[in-house]
């Protein structure tokens, strides 16, 4: 893994390298390079993003921490597809997604990237393993998707929960849920935005845990934005988001 920072203006006035456990020799999967994302006011442009580059490799887990407003979700959108940079490069195994046209682009998103909201976003009329099953609608063949989706249910411990509806499941069992749907396709990366932050104590930590889990078997690229440090703390990359520059947290090196 690889992280550096620009100033907020845009010229690189400080720059540090960062390196995870797993080596230069490790492929680089996610490549991100002079990321910057802007607004337009009424006073001029706002300035979210500015610099951020950095890459990770297949099984590598960071989470992300700073305050309201610093840009955490903005982060997380662009780098899933959601919303476009300003400037800059996203590259997630070898493609430039903001390259491609929109329905090749929603194709790529749904084949290769898992999402965690803090909302399930789970649809009410559908059963448990309806909505596992749902970013399976347009691929190849939604058949060979069932035995996984029963697993991963089984895995977040709600394989006796498959034909209920999510009225019927309590918060944290929605959230397990919806972590189950976003590894449905064995996604190469898999974003999550304060994935405990509507969940009492008790139900965050039992989320916490089978995601440290199942990041875990799936190898997939982790990113967690959060406001709690007690998930935070469950990953070995840990950076801070303030001023749109982002930064070792906690003495990562």
């Amino acid at each position: 893994m690889y992280l550096s920072w620009a100033s907020n203006v845009g010229d690189v006035r400080s720059r540090s390298n960062f390196r995870g456990t797993r080596g230069p020799q490790v492929r680089q999967l996610l490549e991100v390079s002079n990321l910057t994302k802007e607004y337009t006011t009424p006073r001029g442009p706002l300035t979210i993003l500015s610099g951020i580059t950095f890459s990770l490799s297949r099984g590598d887990a960071l989470s992300i921490m700073g305050p309201s407003g610093s840009g955490k979700s903005t982060l997380l959108y662009i780098l899933g597809t959601l919303e476009s940079p300003t400037s800059g490069i996203v590259s997630l195994d070898g493609q430039n997604p903001f390259q491609l046209p929109q329905k090749e682009l929603a194709l790529f998103r749904n084949k290769t990237i898992g999402f965690v909201f803090q909302e399930h976003c789970l649809l009410p009329q559908c059963t448990v393993l309806e909505n596992v099953l749902i970013p399976t609608l347009v691929a190849e063949s939604e058949d060979q998707y069932i035995e996984r989706a029963r697993s991963l249910l089984e895995q977040v411990r709600l394989s006796d929960r498959l034909d209920h509806r999510p009225a019927e499941l309590s918060g944290g069992e929605r959230q397990r849920v919806a972590l189950a749907r976003a590894l449905i396709r064995n996604p190469l990366l898999l974003l999550c935005d304060e994935p405990t932050g509507n969940l009492d104590r008790q139900s965050a930590e039992v989320v916490a845990s089978l995601l440290v889990q199942l990041h875990q078997r799936q190898e997939t690229i982790l990113i967690v934005v959060t406001h709690n440090p007690a998930l935070a703390e469950k990953f070995p990359i840990r950076f801070q988001l303030a001023a749109g520059q982002i930064r070792p947290h906690n003495g990562v090196s």
